[in-house]
């Protein structure tokens, strides 16, 4: 008994939305017909005068609202995931260049096809629904199942955005995340330097300023001054390097990923240390790859070891097909998760720009694993 209370009713709301759905088909339909057969075939008339292209752009432009309004329909009446496209920006600008980008757009012109369509089935949906309304009620849930699958399929045959689109969408999404941690890598860049190398430089040259001038009233004072500032030169050196490190290792350039990560496994302050596994054949995949992949195990170990209370962890990388596979696990109290404007929904980005996955698992007591995918794209001349 309990689970038929549970179980949706066959006349509830998603049926009256269906219903309300197929009733609208008909004078929508209607209004797009008479939009679309009135401007599009005057204007494919009038191509060859002035007014004609400007006004089958327009009746195109008038097509496409009508694919919007279906759209939205098709999401709140007949549970579809059928996305928006991008917005229609002219190469160039002026009436001209309007023209140009409404002509040219291939969803402008599905859109006024749909119109045409969608009169006929509206007529059809409208009377069958009326009729199901009247004397059909046995078999009105299963009728207009039907018919909101034929109304879904239409839209999402003629009118989604297409994979391309689609594409576009999210290589823009993913430039604007890469832009975004681009310019907060330089920020952090500009900070460090400022607080680190540059005020200990600045202290250098006050301390070898004081000693210059001791040099003759005191030797033994300005040679023990140039002696601390020979130590500020070595921390300062180190810095430097810490500081190039963090924007492209050396060793990762030169030697790969194996050589860059045990270097990261070793700075590590884990207690038990970390175990490095780098499985590759003796390829490399593409640089900025590699680059992704190499900050990614350096970030995922730094927070192992400053925020996880770890004492192990383990790194394994290796090839699979065009694929390049990484494993950062650790055996600290987990509860680790991708927030919006965290250090790993940073990381989770970066993977993405290249269209790689970031998986992480981390229940309340641990252990937490970080599984990345990314393209491997082999270098010219390595493959």
């Amino acid at each position: 008994m309990e689970d038929e209370a549970k179980r949706p009713s066959l006349y509830g709301a998603q049926l009256w939305r269906q219903v309300r759905h197929e009733l609208l088909n008909f004078p929508i339909g209607l209004a797009g017909f008479v939009v679309t057969v009135v401007t599009v075939t005057t204007g494919l008339g009038l191509a060859v005068t002035v007014i004609g292209l400007p006004l089958l752009a327009f009746g195109l432009s008038a097509c496409r609202q009508f694919g919007w309004l279906a759209r939205a329909r098709a999401r709140a009446d007949l549970g579809s995931a059928i996305g928006e496209p991008p917005a229609l920006v002219p190469a160039r600008a002026g009436l001209a260049g309007r023209v140009v980008a409404g002509l040219s757009n291939g969803l402008s012109w599905r859109s006024a096809l749909y119109c045409v369509a969608l009169f006929p089935w509206g007529v059809l949906s409208f009377a069958l629904t009326l009729v199901l309304l009247v004397v059909g009620w046995p078999v009105l849930p299963w009728a207009m199942r039907a018919m909101a699958l034929v109304s879904r399929l239409l839209v999402e045959g003629l009118l989604s955005p297409g994979a391309l689109a689609e594409r576009v969408r999210e290589l823009e999404d993913d430039r604007g995340a890469v832009v975004d941690t681009a310019a907060a890598d330089l920020r952090r860049i500009e900070r460090d330097l400022h607080d680190g190398a540059q005020a200990r430089l600045v202290a250098l040259a006050m301390d070898l300023g004081l000693a210059k001038e001791k040099l003759t009233e005191d030797p033994a004072a300005a040679a023990h001054m140039v002696d601390a500032a020979h130590g500020e030169v070595k921390l300062a050196l180190q810095e430097l390097r810490d500081l190039a490190r963090g924007i492209h290792p050396a060793v990762l350039t030169d030697r790969g990923l194996d050589a860059a990560l045990s270097s990261v496994a070793a700075r590590c302050t884990l207690p038990g240390g970390v175990k490095v596994h780098v499985e590759l054949g003796g390829e490399r995949p593409d640089s900025a790859v590699e680059g992704i992949a190499y900050f990614t195990v350096s970030e995922l170990l730094t927070n192992a070891s400053k925020h996880s209370g770890a004492r192990t962890a383990s790194v394994e990388v290796w090839r699979q097909d065009d694929r390049l596979m990484l494993m950062v696990q650790d055996d600290g109290r987990g509860g680790a998760q991708v927030r919006p404007g965290g250090g790993l929904a940073g990381l989770a980005e970066r993977a993405e720009s290249v269209d790689g996955v970031f998986v992480v698992e981390s229940p309340a007591g641990g252990p937490t694993s970080v599984a990345v995918e990314l393209p491997w794209r082999t270098r010219a001349g390595r493959s």
